[in-house]
C-alpha cells in the first residue's frame, strides 16, 4: 500500500528540527508565487486578529476580498494561534 504523499510531507516536517532543511524542501515544493500566497495568508490571519476590516486588508495587501474572506473563514474553523504567535515573534 502506498503512503499518501501529503501525509509523508506532514510526517517529515513534524520530525524535522532544522529550519534550513525545511526551507530547502519548501523551496523545492513551492513556486515563488505559492510562497508569497502563503505569506499573505499568514498576514491576513494576523491583520484579522488585530481587528482590521476585510476591505482594509484587501487594499493593504493588494489581494481580492474573496482571498481575505477565505482567510477569515479558515480562522473560524482552525486554531492558528500558535502560527500567529510564531509570526509575531519573528520566528
Amino acid at each position: 500500500m502506498s503512503t499518501d504523499p501529503y501525509h509523508s510531507l506532514l510526517n517529515y516536517l513534524a520530525e524535522c528540527h532544522d529550519k534550513a532543511t525545511i526551507e530547502v524542501l519548501l523551496n523545492a515544493l513551492l513556486t515563488d508565487k505559492e510562497q508569497h500566497e502563503i505569506a499573505n495568508r499568514i498576514r491576513i490571519f494576523d491583520l484579522l486578529e488585530r481587528g482590521a476590516t476585510q476591505r482594509d486588508i484587501s487594499e493593504q495587501l493588494g489581494v481580492g476580498i474573496a482571498t481575505v474572506s477565505r482567510g477569515a473563514k479558515a480562522i473560524q474553523s482552525h486554531d492558528i494561534s500558535a502560527l500567529l504567535t510564531a509570526h509575531r515573534q519573528g520566528s
